[in-house]
């Protein structure tokens, strides 16, 4: 076995720091020297050599070290037992520091792989056989504000990945400040390519139930979208339509609303959306949902919803896309209407973390989202890469 040179530079130690520290110099392999009374002795086991002699593995005394050598310097000749393992554990080896160092590396990236793995399959199920999209656009493809609003970045590159892919496009909003004409316009010029016949929106919905019903109705609606209701006969009305009206939710027009209601034997109250609340650039903004709440209680009555999260809205899109519920996902911001409305009706949803989205909403006690995204774009990436697996 050949024999190995070791020299090991070591500070001056006075007598006490000598015996205090007892002998420790631990080597490869299992290999290590120990100073007792004078003498190195190896594994631990002092040897009762003379004093400057080295024991080696085989019991017999190699040569003192050289008297040239520094003071501070020393020279070994062992022959290790075996041969040293950077995998060894025992204490007493220079390399047994960095075995659960790199064992701790290793086993942190095969815990990522493992994640990764996991992650991914995840995602293939959720997401297998989708070929439609419903997406819901405040919140979603744009913050409403001042000048008409902002595009959520990323969110025109993402309709225009999706039409591209030859996925079937709805777009399914409970907008009601706006009609139809308007909303896309402000969208085109943000960017988006869309048009009026790709739009699932509640007011036309409305319209077709007040015809089927004879109903006249008293609107309690933005200005903006009234143009939806030319064709409908507001005398005398015997119905009340609510959406979201901005600023003509004044005491005057809810109260208007509230004498007609209760005035009728059998009151309606058809509301386009339930909406708490959504986004504009400079914050939350209160959406027709508390009003209707406020009708609802005023009159004891419950309001009939158009619009999400009513299942018939849902079925209405899938109807227009030709499509089944199981085919069809809904990407939204709003977990009760968008993803808690979706799944009533079988169809998957995820939640971008845009718009109106809050943390707490991954934690809401009913619902569940099918998965929660950045935003759109990512939405966008994980279902063409996962759809047809």
């Amino acid at each position: 076995m050949a024999t190995i040179l070791l020299e090991l530079t070591v500070p001056e130690l006075g007598q006490e720091e000598t015996e205090a520290q007892g002998g420790g110099i631990a080597l490869p392999g299992g290999t290590g020297l120990v100073r007792e009374g004078g003498a190195w002795g190896r594994g631990g086991r002092a040897s009762k050599t003379s004093p400057g002699r080295i024991k080696q593995s085989n019991g017999r005394s190699a040569p003192p070290p050289s008297q040239t050598t520094s003071p501070r310097s020393l020279c070994f000749r062992l022959a290790p037992a075996s041969p040293p393992s950077l995998w060894t554990t025992s204490p007493r080896s220079l390399c047994s520091h960095l075995a659960p160092r790199k064992a701790a590396r290793v086993s942190g990236a095969m815990r990522a792989m493992a994640a990764a793995a996991a992650t991914a399959a995840a995602w293939a199920q959720r997401l297998a056989g989708v070929r439609g999209l419903l997406l819901d656009v405040s919140g979603v493809l744009y913050d409403g504000g001042d000048g008409g609003g902002t595009a959520i970045p990323g969110s025109v590159e993402a309709v225009a990945r999706i039409k591209q892919s030859g996925l079937k496009l709805r777009f399914c909003t409970n907008e009601s400040q706006k009609s139809r004409d308007k909303f896309v316009g402000l969208l085109q010029r943000l960017g988006f390519d869309i048009s009026v016949n790709e739009i699932t929106s509640p007011a036309p919905a409305a319209c077709q139930i007040l015809k089927e019903r004879g109903l006249r109705p008293y609107l309690l609606v933005h200005d903006d979208v009234l143009p939806e209701f030319n064709e409908m006969d507001t005398s005398n009305p015997n119905c009340v339509v609510i959406a979201d009206s901005g600023d003509s939710f004044s005491y005057q027009n809810v109260n208007k609303a509230f004498r007609v209601l209760v005035s009728l034997e059998n009151p309606v109250l058809i509301s386009l959306g339930e909406g708490r609340y959504y986004k504009e650039s400079d914050g939350l903004m209160l959406d027709v949902g508390p009003y209707v709440k406020a009708l609802e209680y005023a009159c004891d009555i419950r309001a009939e919803v158009v619009g999400k999260p009513a299942p018939e809205f849902f079925q209405a899109a899938l109807r227009e896309m030709g499509l089944e519920a199981h085919e069809t996902i809904m990407i939204g911001d709003d977990i009760v209407s968008d993803v808690g409305g979706a799944q009533r009706c079988g169809i998957r949803a995820l939640q971008v973390r845009t718009g109106k989205f809050r943390p707490c909403d991954e934690h809401h006690p009913e619902v569940k989202a099918d998965g929660y995204v950045n935003d759109l774009a990512e939405a966008v990436d994980l279902i063409l890469q996962y759809a047809n697996k």
